[in-house]
């Protein structure tokens, strides 16, 4: 044969199938930008030099991770489409006289031409495009602004790695359908339709019982520890379900649509409702497929937008003061002298301590059964490990209290006040395993110095008793034996705000804690302007990450309903056709299209509303794990970009829908 025969052969394959093929190929190219744009920011030096960017740098190197995963599931399922598509070309070739081994070498040139397409186009973009995103990620981490430009090689070599692996295993799945398969099989394999699956009332029944249970976790937890043990089962109860409940459920409910001859004897609904039933196997995986990538879209950006959106409030809540220093002492005199040293370091720079907070509490860690509380599940475990069991316990002595409160509460010894956050306590005596029984005289509803409330990842529990140094004496010599530590130590808490710029509290921190280390005394010193920009930097990277993840998922999402429409148009032409023939009009085709297009397309939209709604609690609990606390800003957030994502869902449905007729009535007389 001719130099350059089966180069050819390949391209005029792919151009006459470039409503199929050219699709695939701008999403490669997609995706291929996406890959080079978080490589460039993870390896960037200058990035990694900024404030922050060093975290920026590591969460974008786990994304593009999870990119190269994603790319080679859903790249391997759309191309599986292609080579169903173009099973009967081949199968016409063999039959012409083409053996395997050329079918092999056109497909090769078929694999040659989309990757040098997809990876040369993809890194031109992504390179033209890497330096818009470095733009916006330094504002996003408030750093100034460069022009510079650059190509890292690193970025450039890890972006066609990844792809040219990718490329060979699609490449080695469809050389391996071709030849093992016949020609016979081949030319029909386009038209070899799903059998009428069966209503199977079970798997129907197991997809709502296991929603339902997903559902039921979402809302039905209270604790947000519990809530990140339990997130990933709910999130795979949700996806088992979603795929039973669209393959199995909705052939059932096709089924009961039958049944009613009031709506089925109709011609929208009775072609349409038929349709979906002969299909429906297939069309459920994909309609599933879409729900997940919806639901996975809306969940990640409305999150992520809101720890960006919300980083102050987050910042504020963390610190309640411009400086907090936790020494791991009982001792006041020397925390005293500390103290006048902190504050004379001020002083210098004529600066005075304000809204300062002094007090002296115990933390530990208590497991709980009912009123029953241990220090050391190791020892004796509760009645459930559960999560949800686990409080942070502060015991205070009730003279900081008062104080601090500017009350005048008198518990008897035994007695003591106590405050909850979070969940609730709702008995009236706590049972201290290693310690004995305190009687709860009040619950307060507030406590001004409650720090550690807006940073514990579970519910808190704080206690104000008369007893505190025998608490403290008694609780102290209980040693977890993994850590040679103390189950419940005192500490003494000391802090103060300045005004001044964060420039001059970053110096005055490293002061501070050039000072503290040359004494003997165990601390912990945290600046709200320290750690500012490590908060900017988490936040922002993971807003970054999550809108970049967000648009690829999206991409996904309209490459599987385009490709729906259009297997559905190519497999519906020749039906339509005889349709048309006994009788059925064109305006009754268009109703039926239109019936059976909206009913298919719109679900996975109103299910993933529907996911999105019920995991709201949960994704709650689990933004206050970050200390954001401001829930109306996630509602609004959630509620506006369900909105955007339905109206750009809207349009895709209107594109598709446009391919699905075109196609459906090219086999109709006009």
């Amino acid at each position: 044969m001719k130099t350059g025969f089966y180069p050819k052969l390949a391209w005029t394959g792919i151009y006459k199938n470039r409503q199929v093929y050219f699709p695939y190929i701008l999403t490669c190219i997609g995706m291929i930008i996406m890959c080079y744009v978080m490589s460039y920011l993870s390896v960037l030096e200058d990035l990694k030099a900024m404030p922050g960017g060093s975290t920026m740098a590591s969460i974008l190197s786990l994304g593009k991770g999870v990119l190269a995963i994603f790319s080679v599931i859903f790249l391997f399922y759309t191309n599986s489409f292609l080579i169903r598509r173009r099973k009967k070309e081949f199968g016409l070739y063999n039959i012409l006289g083409m053996g395997k081994s050329n079918l092999v070498r056109i497909q090769i040139w078929e694999s040659l031409i989309t990757a040098v397409l997809s990876m040369g186009l993809g890194l031109v973009f992504g390179i033209a495009f890497s330096k818009l995103v470095e733009l916006v990620v330094r504002n996003v981490l408030h750093a100034n602004i460069s022009f510079a430009f650059s190509v890292p090689a690193g970025a450039v070599l890890y972006t066609l790695k990844v792809f040219c692996v990718i490329f060979v295993i699609i490449f080695i799945s469809s050389a391996v359908q071709i030849r093992t398969t016949n020609p016979i099989e081949l030319l029909h394999s386009e038209n070899a339709g799903e059998k009428r699956p069966r209503a199977n009332w079970l798997l129907a029944i197991l997809g709502i019982v296991t929603l339902g249970g997903a559902y039921f976790l979402a809302v039905s937890i209270d604790d947000p520890v519990a809530a990140l043990a339990w997130f990933f089962v709910a999130v795979i109860m949700v996806i088992a379900a979603t795929y039973l409940l669209f393959i199995a459920g909705s052939v059932v409910f096709c089924y009961l649509l039958q049944k009613r001859p009031g709506y089925y004897y109709k011609t929208k609904h009775f072609i349409s409702v038929s349709s979906m039933i002969y299909r429906m196997k297939r069309n459920g995986a994909g309609l599933a497929s879409i729900c997940i990538l919806s639901t996975m879209v809306l969940v990640m950006v409305s999150s992520t937008t809101c720890l960006y959106l919300g980083e102050e409030d987050i910042l504020s809540e963390r610190y309640i003061r411009d400086f907090t220093l936790d020494f791991y002492s009982s001792d006041d005199a020397a925390v005293s002298g500390l103290q006048e040293e902190i504050n004379k370091i001020a002083n210098d720079r004529g600066l005075e301590p304000e809204n300062s907070l002094y007090l002296h509490y115990v933390d530990l860690v208590g497991f709980f059964s009912d009123e029953h509380m241990i220090m050391n599940p190791e020892s004796e475990e509760p009645d459930s490990a559960a999560y949800s069991q686990m409080k942070y316990i502060q015991i205070i002595p009730i003279e900081d209290y008062n104080r601090l409160m500017k009350k005048n509460e008198t518990p008897a010894p035994g007695e003591c006040i106590i405050y909850p956050v979070g969940v609730g306590y709702d008995y009236d005596s706590i049972d201290i395993k290693e310690y004995g029984k305190l009687t709860v005289k009040k619950q307060v509803d507030e406590f001004t110095a409650d720090q550690e409330a807006s940073v514990t990842v579970g519910s808190s529990l704080f206690i104000f008793t008369p007893d505190y140094s025998s608490l403290s004496e008694k609780l102290g010599k209980y040693i977890y034996k993994s850590t040679n530590t103390q189950m419940a130590s005192p500490h003494i808490f000391y802090g103060f705000d300045l005004e001044c710029p964060q420039d001059e509290q970053v110096e005055i921190y490293r002061k501070i804690f050039n000072y503290l280390e040359k004494t003997d005394m165990k601390f912990s010193l945290d600046s709200r302007a320290k750690e500012a920009d490590d908060f900017f930097s988490v936040f922002g990277s993971l807003f970054i990450l999550g809108v970049l993840l967000g648009i690829v998922f999206i991409v996904a999402m309209i490459l599987i309903m385009y490709y729906k429409q259009i297997s559905e148009g190519y497999e519906d032409q020749e039906r339509f056709a005889i349709l048309q023939k006994v009788g059925m009009t064109k305006k009754e085709i268009r109703q039926s299209v239109n019936s059976q297009v909206l009913t298919v397309f719109f679900l996975p939209l109103v299910t993933a509303g529907i996911h999105l709604l019920f995991s709201f609690p949960m994704v709650s609990k689990l933004l206050k794990l970050f200390a954001l606390q401001n829930t109306r800003l996630l509602i609004v957030i959630t509620l506006c970009c369900y909105l955007v994502f339905a109206l750009f869902y809207v349009i895709v449905y209107y594109i598709t829908s446009h391919s699905y007729y075109r196609l459906v009535s090219g086999g109709i007389k006009k």
